[in-house]
């Protein structure tokens, strides 16, 4: 199915643009940052800022893994003019932004931000208005989060299909030589540590889906460059039964059955079959709110 990914993915993707060059013997600009993790941070200056060289701070280390060229990379981040402290955009209040780390897809000014960074650090760039082409200065904080389930291993159920991972960490799928179940069924394969998942929620996501009979993928994110999607919960019902109440974290396997509406099923190759899903939920947020 391209069909479900394409009819999603239409929301999910914006471009960041971040600037400059740092030099590491300028005088700091007094900008303090405080928030936890995952939630919208405050930026505390007087304005507005006076800089001339644009400034770079690792807030907190990231403790996941390295970020690698090439590779997706998963972001929230928080624009300020720092001219007179407004907020000019952010995606704690909507959903993280998927990119790709290379200069190319992010420009060699947020491509210098991110690299040799890890998942789970928190930066803060100060750029002036000069370089960036903008009228004001800006004070930028970025977060990096996963792009892959991070949780413990639950004991799969006594005949469900086996899960298995790749070296990318995408999972695989083995097919069972049994009926495949009547109703929506749901096996958490790692169990996460965030919070749970409400049915209003926006969701951040990588997954692949195959047929029950043959195993076959016909849609992945991880198959078409591993970058997350987001996409309201309420959009697909199946996945809205299924991943409620699922920490934010987890890798979740969905057994669905053809009466469920997918747009996958309505498919002539997979018309009337129980396909199945594995499903990491990397973040999930109740639109217009910020994610715990």
């Amino acid at each position: 199915m391209r069909g479900l990914r394409g009819a999603l993915a239409a929301a999910c993707v914006a471009t960041l643009a971040l600037a400059g060059c740092s030099d590491p013997e300028q005088v700091p600009p007094d900008v303090v940052v405080t928030g936890d993790a995952g939630v919208a941070p405050t930026l505390t200056y007087v304005a507005p800022l006076q800089v001339t060289e644009t400034y770079r701070e690792t807030v907190w280390q990231g403790t996941g893994p390295a970020l690698v060229d090439g590779d997706p990379i998963l972001i929230d981040y928080w624009l300020e003019n720092a001219s007179d402290a407004t907020l000019v955009r952010d995606s704690f209040s909507g959903s993280p932004r998927s990119q790709v780390l290379t200069r190319a897809d992010l420009g060699a000014d947020l491509y210098e931000t991110l690299s040799g960074q890890r998942v789970g650090a928190r930066l803060l760039q100060v750029a002036p208005a000069s370089e960036r082409g903008d009228e004001y200065p800006t004070a930028t904080v970025v977060d990096v989060l996963p792009t892959r389930a991070e949780g413990s291993a639950v004991e799969p159920l006594e005949g469900f299909p086996a899960v298995g991972e790749t070296k990318s960490g995408a999972p695989t799928f083995t097919p069972v030589e049994s009926k495949p179940p009547a109703t929506l069924r749901v096996q958490p394969v790692l169990r996460g540590t965030g919070r749970q998942v409400v049915a209003s929620d926006t969701v951040t996501v990588q997954f692949t889906g195959w047929a029950w009979t043959t195993g076959e993928e016909f849609d992945s994110t991880w198959s078409s460059g591993g970058l997350p999607l987001s996409f309201s919960l309420q959009d697909v019902p199946a996945w809205q039964e299924g991943l409620v109440d699922q920490p934010v974290g987890s890798r979740v396997m969905l057994i669905v059955p053809p009466s469920y509406a997918l747009g996958v099923t309505q498919s002539e190759e997979l018309s009337g079959q129980t396909v199945v899903f594995v499903v990491d939920i990397l973040n999930a947020r109740t639109p217009g709110g910020t994610a715990p």
